[in-house]
């Protein structure tokens, strides 16, 4: 008998924009109601089962699912082939040095991002300062900075504090419950979040890119078909 394999499915692995691209979905509910067909062949073929955390990811897949109006069908292969399981968040070994590192990491991100804001708002300043500003009222002044210079400089910062800040972060607590409970079954992560596949990488864990993953199912079925 086929050994059993456990995947833990982030939100990403079903919503992913560059796994529909890759696999030519024409839809965000085609491509989840797709990549769920392929986890019921899994299951019932291969011997392997994909877990999701319970209740964040999943109220987050299923957001998505009532967002994008999708058919009822998508939420009953949801339910049906997707094991929904708490991590046990008290028991589930962490070792220190990744706390330590995790620490670390985020103060030095932290920082990049304060430099960030500083950066903006010495060009902002700068801008504000070179602008003619001859031959207008104060109220025409504060419209003509608020205009040409106050918004495209907020639009500016969000993009870079956002590259920033958001690389290689755990942001929420979906994020965290991925890896607890991939832990936890000593399961493989699936996704496309960058921030869950380097702490994967960290905790020991093997991570499948979302944009992959359909295509690797296929080549266990396949496989398995020709033995």
């Amino acid at each position: 008998m086929t050994e059993k394999q456990y995947f833990v499915l982030d939100t990403t692995a079903l919503t992913d924009v560059e796994t529909r691209e890759k696999e030519d979905y024409g839809s965000l509910c085609e491509g989840m109601s797709e990549i769920l067909d392929l986890i019921s062949k899994a299951r019932l073929k291969l011997n392997i089962s994909c877990y999701v955390p319970y209740p964040t990811v999943y109220k987050e897949m299923t957001g998505f699912i009532d967002r994008y109006d999708c058919d009822e069908e998508v939420k009953v292969k949801l339910d049906t082939w997707l094991v929904k399981k708490t991590p046990n968040r008290y028991e589930v070994d962490i070792p220190a040095g990744i706390f330590y590192e995790y620490v670390d990491y985020m103060r030095g991100r932290i920082n990049k991002g304060m430099n960030v804001a500083e950066d903006a708002i010495w060009d902002s300043s700068l801008n504000c300062l070179h602008r003619s500003v001859e031959e207008m009222d104060s109220e025409e002044i504060e419209k003509e900075i608020k205009r040409k210079e106050i918004g495209n400089k907020i639009s500016d910062f969000r993009d870079k504090y956002r590259d920033a800040l958001r690389y290689g972060i755990l942001d929420s607590a979906p994020d965290i419950d991925v890896l607890l409970l991939s832990k936890e079954l000593d399961a493989a992560v699936v996704g496309a979040d960058d921030g869950i596949e380097k702490w994967a990488e960290r905790l020991g864990l093997r991570f499948v890119r979302a944009n992959s993953f359909p295509r690797m199912i296929r080549e266990y079925l396949m496989k398995k078909k020709e033995l």
